[in-house]
């Protein structure tokens, strides 16, 4: 058994720096908006944890948090369409102020398809926050509440983002020169 295979060099889109800035700044506007209340967290795995775990670290208010598993893009650099629920939530939403963690909003779907779903739970109310916003690729028209960044029509990997499993472990937001295909 030899060596692993190094990871190829990819270029930086947003550095760990600027992330972590605009992450702080993004819990101030929520603590900020949601004084006085305690809102459920749910954090959209997996591509969302790491921004969850940052975003919650800033946070000057009590929160609560939960996770959804969600798949809509498999082993593709391209998302099938087709959105799946993986894991579903531990605690209700009945009643509660509810913000969804997304790594990243791209076409619409995932989003629309998780604004249906819990809905009919019946949340308090229900909020998106996007680390990422791809707006240009936008096929549903939803609109994220809280964006970290507007980034390109890129394939990003990084600060928990992937590809077939790999990369989530970079610090920084990279991106792929040429998205792999299969």
């Amino acid at each position: 058994m030899g060596e692993p295979a190094a990871e190829p060099e990819l270029p930086v889109l947003l550095d760990s720096a600027k992330i972590a800035a605009r992450v702080r700044e993004l819990a101030a506007e929520i603590s900020r908006d949601y004084q006085g209340r305690t809102p459920h967290l749910v954090g959209v795995l997996k591509g969302a944890w790491v921004f969850m775990a940052d975003l919650i670290r800033h946070l000057s208010i009590p929160c609560t948090v939960d996770f959804l598993g969600i798949a809509s893009y498999g082993a593709d650099a391209i998302s099938s369409g087709e959105v799946k629920i993986t894991k579903d939530l531990d605690a209700s939403i009945d009643g509660r102020d509810v913000l969804i963690l997304e790594d990243i909003l791209d076409t619409g779907r995932t989003f629309h398809y998780l604004q249906g779903v819990l809905a009919a739970h019946g949340p308090r109310s229900l909020k998106l926050v996007a680390l990422l916003d791809k707006r240009s690729r936008r096929v549903i028209p939803v609109q994220p509440d809280y964006v970290g960044f507007e980034i390109p029509d890129v394939f990003v990997v990084g600060y928990g983002l992937d590809f077939d499993q790999k990369f989530r472990h970079l610090p920084d937001v990279r991106y792929l020169p040429k998205p792999p295909s299969h």
